[in-house]
């Protein structure tokens, strides 16, 4: 769940980024974040992952109250959502696996779970057989599809897109989105912000559109399927179930 409660966001330069936005996104919704340059994605995002905080009203992400946590608290926070990035953020040097594989070294996941959770997300996205190339030895959808896994490896409840299309072509625009739909029929809260209207208007998820710092446009909540983890996701459900 994301809620915004009256929020302004304005930096010290004078420049008001955000200007009183409520809203309220459930738990398994896919909305979209659209808007042209400088119509405050930017912020809006650095507000959901705590990078920044509001300059007045507050912002609830996963249940936590983002004024209310201590800094020592951010990192477990993060922990519940998995974020895709435009330029992929791919580290050359590591294989696939291990590009997969990191963040779950990081919170001290055992061996035998990490295996089985890489190769679970790795065959989830098109990419069984890949784990042992480098990200340079991959085309650049193929780079996408690795830091989607990379998102996805810890079970998140909540995926931030932030313009993952933006260095792929228009198919591979398409299959992104309908991977990332797919991971949200299951039951996860997908959040992906883009300046493609073009390929937002192809599917049929929620659009909020940013102008200038203000909600200009909601198209409002949809009913989605009860959640379903995925974790639950996994072969001791009876197979990859895409």
């Amino acid at each position: 769940m994301i809620e915004f409660q009256g929020v302004y966001k304005t930096y010290g330069s004078g420049s008001h980024a955000l200007e009183d936005i409520n809203l309220h996104i459930d738990d398994g919704e896919f909305a979209f974040i659209v808007g042209a340059s400088g119509a405050g994605k930017s912020t809006f995002l650095k507000l959901i992952r705590r990078e920044e905080t509001p300059t007045s009203g507050e912002v609830i992400v996963n249940n936590y109250r983002l004024s209310r946590l201590k800094r020592k608290e951010v990192p477990y926070f993060r922990r519940t959502m998995g974020i895709v990035f435009q330029d992929f953020r791919l580290i050359n040097t590591m294989t696939v696996f291990e590009n997969v594989a990191f963040s779950m070294h990081v919170i001290g996941k055992r061996k035998k779970e990490i295996n089985r959770r890489v190769h679970y997300v790795l065959q989830l996205l098109d990419l069984q057989g890949k784990g042992n190339r480098y990200p340079l030895e991959l085309s650049g959808g193929e780079q996408q599809r690795v830091g989607l896994a990379r998102a996805l490896v810890n079970n998140p409840s909540l995926i931030i897109a932030d313009e993952p299309t933006g260095n792929v072509d228009p198919q591979m625009s398409r299959d992104i989105v309908e991977m990332l739909t797919r991971i949200n029929e299951k039951g996860t809260t997908v959040l992906m912000v883009t300046h493609e209207h073009e390929l937002v208007h192809q599917f049929d998820h929620r659009v909020i559109t940013l102008e200038k710092g203000h909600i200009v446009a909601d198209t409002g909540r949809v009913n989605r399927p009860s959640t379903v983890s995925l974790g639950d996701m996994a072969g001791e459900r009876g197979g990859v179930p895409v």
